[in-house]
């Protein structure tokens, strides 16, 4: 029995241990397999610039162009960067999207229609501006002014699965309306409108989202519906939506097909109108160009927004940040510890560096205007302002929470602060030594660069320079 008892024990140990082998030899494996795709990757120069573009909407008054990584499951959360553009006296219709829209005004002004907490709110957005409209809320875009274009950056990061890696927007009028996928039986139901009616509004070809509104151009409809009174735009906004609060924490919007567009789209008075005051009770915006930089010194600046700041960015969960580097300056290396961070150089040109975990060259390219980067949560990162002039990049990031950068060098570097035996260990020098290194950058954040980016040599050059 005894024997028995022991080859039993003995066999139990051989299979753990056996297990135990495996599982490890699997891990090693993963490891290695991991480290030599980032060796293999790290040839590639553009490895983290968004290139993947697409003209998701395009009309004679406006377009809008998304930008999307294509660079494997690398990211714990993915955005697209959008580019809208606009015609002066144009229109973005009404709409609703699946995802949390974040809009940036860089150049123009907008007046942004928006319904929240069943009520419209109307805001004049001007340049610096910053607003979040939630998924499934509807909106409506204005370029107000008639000599300038509307160039707005925005951020969509889809929330529901209706399709790998992509978001959706639902039109509420003009050709592609959501409503025109119903039988004519329902809408004359839903309306309480003859067929002729219907098949008025829902036949007529209209010229896309981004619609003209001056007198040459517009679009009789909504031309009409801007010049509503504030009160009758709430009636019009909630009769496309309806929606009752069901649950307090997962505020779910049900639709009422019964009101959809009734005044709208057929032109009908509503007999409860002056019902609703339409105080327009929504958030503010908060404009970046007027903000105080957290941090200044005399090679740039840099703002950082989050969820304590505008309450807006909790429920998007992202952060919003813009930086200016004077020519020839640096960002010190530094890693983002809680969040991905997805940049918009808005002028100028420099560098971008990016490390892999396993200490090789994820990226060194150069980068101009126009162009959309991302850095993955914990990869070392800096951006290098070439010397022909400033570098200003503006931004999101996927936390909505404080972001405390570690920088890896100058005088708020983590090296300075785990100064001691055991760091000057870990590089194999004295402690003399490691200290004279560690200890002579005076400046923090934003340093100056003796061997800044160029602005118009080759990448060869620019590799040796940098």
């Amino acid at each position: 029995m005894r024997n028995r008892n022991t080859l039993l024990l003995l066999l139990l140990f051989i299979i753990c241990n056996g297990m135990a082998l495996t599982m490890g030899l699997v891990e090693y494996k993963e490891k290695r397999t991991v480290k030599e795709e980032w060796t293999s990757m790290s040839s590639e120069s553009s490895l983290f610039l968004m290139h993947d573009s697409k003209s998701v909407v395009k009309t004679e008054a406006g377009e809008m162009i998304m930008k999307n990584y294509g660079g494997g499951g690398i990211l714990e959360r993915r955005m697209h960067i959008g580019f809208i553009t606009m015609e002066p006296k144009s229109l973005f219709i009404p709409q609703y999207l699946d995802s949390n829209l974040a809009i940036f005004i860089r150049t123009g002004e907008a007046n942004l229609g928006v319904i929240y907490e069943n009520d419209l709110g109307e805001r004049r957005l001007k340049a610096g501006d910053v607003y979040i409209i939630p998924a499934g809320s509807p909106f409506y875009l204005v370029n107000v002014l008639e000599g300038q274009r509307l160039h707005i950056i925005c951020s969509i990061e889809s929330k529901e699965n209706l399709g790998a890696d992509s978001f959706h927007s639902f039109y509420l009028g003009g050709r592609d309306s959501v409503l025109s996928g119903f039988r004519s039986e329902i809408l004359e139901t839903a309306f309480n409108a003859s067929r002729t009616e219907v098949r008025k509004i829902f036949t007529k070809e209209v010229e896309g989202p981004i619609v003209y509104l001056d007198d040459s151009h517009a679009p009789t409809l909504w031309t009409k519906f801007l010049e509503l009174k504030k009160e009758d735009k709430v009636q019009h906004m909630k009769g496309m939506l309806q929606f009752d609060q069901e649950d307090e924490e997962e505020k779910q919007i049900s639709w009422s097909w019964k009101k959809v567009l009734a005044t709208l789209l057929l032109g009908r008075e509503r007999k409860n109108k002056g019902r609703v005051k339409g105080t327009g009770d929504s958030p503010d915006s908060v404009n970046l160009y007027n903000r105080k930089p957290d941090f200044r010194n005399n090679h740039g600046w840099s703002i950082a927004l989050d969820g304590r700041d505008y309450a807006p960015l909790k429920t998007a969960r992202i952060g919003i940040y813009h930086v200016n580097l004077t020519a020839g300056s640096m960002m010190a290396p530094h890693v983002n510890p809680i969040a991905t961070e997805y940049g918009i150089v808005l002028s100028g040109s420099g560098r971008i560096e990016i490390v892999f975990p396993n200490g090789t060259s994820a990226m060194n390219t150069k980068i101009k205007q126009g162009d959309v980067f991302v850095v993955p949560r914990y990869f070392p990162f800096c951006q290098i302002a070439s010397r022909n002039g400033p570098l200003e990049f503006f931004g999101f990031t996927t936390s909505a929470r404080r972001n405390r950068p570690q920088f890896l060098a100058g005088a708020a570097s983590i090296l300075r602060t785990m100064m001691g035996p055991e760091l000057a260990a870990a590089f194999g020098v004295t402690e003399d030594t490691m200290r004279r290194v560690v200890d002579g950058q005076h400046d923090a954040v934003i340093l100056a660069s003796p061997s800044a980016a160029p602005g118009n040599v080759d990448n060869k050059q620019m590799s040796m320079n940098v």
